[in-house]
């Protein structure tokens, strides 16, 4: 089965034109429309830049209670 992905957009009357697909005459397509959400943008490398950001005792030991291995 060949598949052939093509992004459009719906004409003002709400007509949809394909034009210049890679089958030939006669051979017998499936169409599934999907609906094309935007993506979000990863423009912002740096995401936490300006933010209010605090660390509590960050060397601290955490949940030694918790490892059996350790005592």
């Amino acid at each position: 089965m060949k598949a052939h992905k093509i992004e459009t957009k719906f004409s003002e009357n709400g007509t949809l034109t394909l034009q210049n697909l890679p089958f030939q005459a006669g051979e017998e397509v499936e169409i599934i429309i999907l609906e094309r959400r935007p993506q979000p943008s990863d423009n912002n490398v740096y995401s936490l830049r300006g933010k209010v950001i605090r660390y509590d005792a960050p060397s601290e030991p955490v949940a030694l209670e918790d490892w059996e291995v350790l005592q």
